[in-house]
């Protein structure tokens, strides 16, 4: 009965999109539906089972699930109105999935599959010539039409989900790719006017500066997809194109860059070593991808920010408040796309959802900063021509008052340093308070600030060994509140939080101080009793807790009132184990119940094996061989 009612919840979210005339461009992510493949074991095929379907959950406008070791199903039902073209196109937006498989219904009970991602060349992956994936769907009839995408990428999945008629799609591709040209022509006009100074000055930050804006430029074209379409459409994305790789080597060269712009090696030490801890961080992830760990490649490429963005703002602020004017337009630049940056790390973690905005801000954000790096570069050379003519004219002066510069700098980096140390004592003693606050809340329920369940199977194992050691026995009370489910629909989940706030308080007043107490989630409770009485004391708790948890509790002008069912199992009496003492309280519990609930019961006194006479009778049952 319980299949039958999970398939017709299915069933009643899986309701197709109707398209209607308008409906080109249409948005299906707000009524599609969701399925995570745990391990990966499911086909095509699964899908005609009836508690395969139950799995599946309504996206509920969702277009990415963020990194995720497992594949993931989507469900997309459509149906046309009288009015609307039969001939649709489903496009997936998803532009750097790794793997993403199709399966269309062909008619006859099967399904047609179609290969597409960076694992497959473009054009086997798509219908038509566009820089996002595109699918030319069966023509819609009167039945509504469902298909599948079975979406693997540990790197990120995304499947933002659009219906076009083509002609629509056409008209925006045209829109879309004059903004993106501007943006290309922008980044390359740069690119080429900073090779030539590079090959004239033969400087070091311009060296860096070109690998950046080429290096950028290219992870542009493979975000926008134009780099599949028009760079490598005859074969799969290799490793040194994909989303791991490129921003890899964007991030070294932008940090190397940083280091000669803002002279990191004079009197910046520490952020200097943090920016080559970044580029080693991200030469790991480049090679972790290239032995096909995407995943792992993904989540350090998302991490080293925590060390070189740091770094990189301290020494750019260093240096803007040392007077040194191109550090300002680093600042803005890097800003800029530290923004977009982190747009782009939340989106990819699943944090938010994949749209135009999302999709122009890091290209116009590049732009940007590739302009702003082009004037720190062009004052950074200016400046250094105004010094060197300065110091050939006044060579004498300016060495003594480039010694007190120095002196003064160093004075300066020294307090700053200073005030660096106490701020980041200051953070520690933060750092280990939260840490506490963390530990507390891992092991303590929020409600009613009694221990979890977490903290109970770890006390419980603890009170096992040393009960064993000791000889001592120890009991378990599993308590549930009876009739409690009324208390929150006819008064409130306030008037449910208040119950149990209560309860745990008056636990608490009955358990002696060695003994513990927990919440294991909803209306149960747990009670562990240690000592070489536990018994007699676990039976003499259960009887007050019994009188004393049935007393009515006040809400308002109300007067809330519950009983409460409690299964008593003993160590060593029924098991030895945490698990097995939590399962012979818990048939306790049940069999309290089943009497009428309002009652205690003590596992083996309604008939019950132990754990151990169950394993007694199971090895009288093995045939001795002496018959």
């Amino acid at each position: 009965m319980i299949l039958i009612l999970a398939c017709c919840c299915g069933l009643a979210t899986a309701a197709p999109i109707t398209l209607d005339a308008g409906s080109s461009g249409l948005w299906l992510n707000d009524r599609i539906e969701l399925l995570e493949d745990v391990g990966g074991q499911l086909s095509i095929a699964d899908m005609a089972d009836p508690a395969v379907q139950a799995r599946f959950a309504p996206a509920e406008g969702r277009a990415t699930v963020g990194q995720s070791r497992n594949p993931w199903w989507i469900k997309v039902s459509l149906q046309r109105s009288a009015d609307a073209p039969r001939q649709w196109w489903l496009e997936n937006a998803g532009i750097t999935i790794y793997r993403l498989q199709l399966y269309l219904p062909d008619g006859q009970g099967g399904w047609h599959e179609r290969q597409t991602g960076d694992a497959v060349p473009y054009a086997e992956g798509r219908d038509y010539p566009y820089r996002r994936m595109l699918f030319k769907l069966p023509e819609l009839g009167e039945q509504p039409l469902t298909l599948y995408f079975r979406s693997l990428d540990p790197g990120g999945n995304s499947f933002p989900l659009k219906v076009w008629q083509l002609s629509d799609l056409e008209q925006q591709a045209s829109r879309e790719n004059l903004g993106f040209g501007l943006i290309y022509g922008v980044i390359l006009a740069l690119l080429l006017y900073n090779l030539f100074i590079l090959i004239a000055l033969h400087d070091k930050a311009y060296l860096w500066y070109v690998l950046a804006t080429a290096c950028v430029l290219v992870f542009i074209l493979s975000m926008t997809g134009h780099g599949f379409q028009y760079l490598w459409p005859g074969s799969a994305v290799p490793f040194w194109l994909d989303r791991i790789t490129l921003p890899s080597l964007w991030g070294i060269f932008v940090m190397r860059f940083t280091q000669e712009l803002l002279y990191t090696r004079r009197g910046l030490r520490w952020p200097h070593q943090l920016l080559n801890a970044g580029c080693a961080l991200y030469v790991v992830a480049i090679l972790v991808n290239a032995f096909g760990y995407r995943a792992e490649g993904a989540l350090i490429i998302a991490l080293t920010p925590i060390v070189t963005v740091p770094a990189a703002l301290f020494s750019a602020a260093m240096r803007v408040y040392q007077g040194f004017f191109p550090a300002r337009f680093y600042l803005l630049g890097y800003g800029a796309v530290l923004a977009s940056t982190l747009v782009l790390v939340m989106r990819a973690a699943g944090l938010i959802e994949p749209g135009n905005f999302t999709a122009y801000l890091f290209p116009i954000s590049v732009a940007a900063e590739t302009i702003l790096f082009s004037f720190a570069l062009a004052y950074r050379i200016q400046m250094l021509k105004q010094e060197k003519a300065e110091a050939l004219q006044q060579a004498d002066r300016e060495k003594t008052a480039r010694l007190a510069q120095v002196q003064a700098s160093a004075d300066e980096l020294q307090a700053a340093v200073a005030a660096r140390t106490a701020e980041l004592a200051a953070a520690n003693a933060r750092l280990c308070l939260r840490e506490r606050e963390l530990e507390h809340a891992a092991f303590h329920d929020p409600l009613t600030e009694l221990p979890n369940r977490r903290y109970l199977v770890e006390r419980c194992e603890s009170a096992l060994a040393h009960a064993e050691r000791h000889g001592e026995s120890v009991a378990l009370l599993l308590i549930d509140l009876d009739h409690f489910k009324p208390i929150n629909d006819r008064f409130g989940h306030a008037a449910g939080d208040l119950m149990l706030q209560v309860i745990a308080k008056r636990l608490r007043e009955h358990v002696r101080a060695g003994d513990a107490v927990a919440r294991l989630g909803g209306d149960e409770f747990a009670v562990l009793i240690c000592g070489q009485d536990a018994e007699n004391q676990a039976r003499d708790i259960a009887a007050r807790l019994l009188a004393d948890l049935s007393e009515p509790v006040h809400y308002g002008a109300e007067r809330l009132r519950v009983t409460i069912s409690i299964g008593v199992a003993l160590y060593p009496l029924h098991a030895r184990h945490f698990a097995g003492l939590y399962k012979a309280a818990d048939q306790a519990l049940y069999r309290a119940k089943e009497l009428g609930r309002s009652g205690s019961q003590v596992h083996g006194e309604g008939g019950e094996l132990s754990e151990q006479a169950c394993l007694q009778l199971d090895v009288l049952k093995i045939p001795s061989g002496l018959a």
